[in-house]
């Protein structure tokens, strides 16, 4: 179990929180809580409110209203109490690439305040726990970045925190390391019973977390476990190409009674058995169809019919 963590306490809690940059709001009213021992993600594009949302919990910012506390300590008021309470990982790597991965952490191991007497055996035993032993004496600019990513998970729990605060963790990686990386942060979730909360644009990652929280333009706009958020959406998604896709949605609202949009010039329908749909479809527009798939719902689907539009089409950043 981590040391220092207040059982009873509640990880994260925000209540009705709001942050705006001029006319720009970047938070508005959100809410929810983290759960000891959760995965908790927060997905958005770019502009979404999540880099916002990290600063203020890791007590860079204050916010304009509302209000979030760490085991109980209030992040504006308490800032102190907070930064001794968690881990944080940045996008960018904290270490210093001239210096060996031990030397990295041993340094960190002083700036975080762990005792003398515990810091080799906190060393090593991260270092252990992350299949980095090997690369203890190798200068952190010579490692992939999948190893520079696990060393730095490694500075971020030396002080051993309850919450372990992720921004975008996988940024840059590939794919391989990417997953390695996820498998990793679920192991060291098991050993030390720490909550860990992430911050995303990649929608599989969303997949990994035990809740998600998808956020757009400031709003919190769908709240659940992944299944369940799929699973709201509805059966299977039917998407059709055609050279009027205006005309034929309308055509099938009308003709059909089912709900039909255009969403990036295609057809979209939401539909309980797309498969069994497809035949009738055809049947009554295969002049006006130039293709049709049926697939089962997806995150990005979830966030279609919550916003109205696809993840990537929201490109506004959020200042800095």
């Amino acid at each position: 179990m981590v040391e220092g963590v207040e059982q009873a306490a509640v990880p994260v809690q925000v209540r009705e929180l709001v942050h705006a940059y001029g006319e720009h709001r970047a938070l508005d009213r959100v809410s929810f809580q983290v759960s000891p021992g959760e995965f908790f993600g927060l997905l958005g594009p770019n502009g979404s409110g999540k880099t916002t949302l990290f600063r203020i919990l890791s007590t860079l910012l204050a916010p304009a209203s509302g209000q979030a506390s760490i085991f109980g300590y209030d992040v504006a008021a308490q800032p102190d109490a907070v930064r001794s309470r968690i881990g944080i990982v940045f996008q960018s790597p904290a270490l210093d690439d001239m210096l060996t991965v031990e030397e990295n952490l041993r340094h960190h191991a002083r700036l975080q305040g762990v005792p003398r007497r515990q810091r080799s055996q906190r060393v090593t035993e991260l270092l252990t726990s992350l299949g980095l032993s090997d690369r203890r004496r190798q200068r952190v600019g010579q490692l992939s970045g999948g190893l520079k990513r696990r060393a730095d998970l490694a500075r971020g729990i030396l002080h051993r925190p309850g919450l372990l605060l992720l921004d975008e963790p996988s940024a840059g990686l590939d794919p391989r390391a990417r997953r390695d990386l996820w498998r990793t942060l679920d192991k060291l979730r098991g050993e030390t019973g720490l909550a860990v909360m992430v911050t995303t644009h990649i929608m599989e990652e969303g997949e990994f977390c035990d809740r998600l929280a998808i956020l757009d333009e400031g709003r919190l706009v769908a709240m659940d476990t992944p299944a369940n958020l799929r699973a709201a959406v509805g059966g299977t998604i039917v998407t059709i190409r055609a050279d009027k896709p205006d005309d034929l949605a309308r055509a099938i609202c009308e003709q059909m009674k089912i709900d039909a949009r255009v969403l990036d010039g295609a057809v979209r329908i939401e539909h309980a058995d797309g498969h069994a749909l497809v035949p009738r479809l055809a049947s009554a527009f295969a002049s006006r169809m130039a293709a049709i798939t049926v697939q089962i719902p997806t995150l990005e689907d979830v966030f279609v019919q919550r916003t109205g539009h696809r993840f990537e089409d929201e490109q506004a950043g959020e200042p800095s």
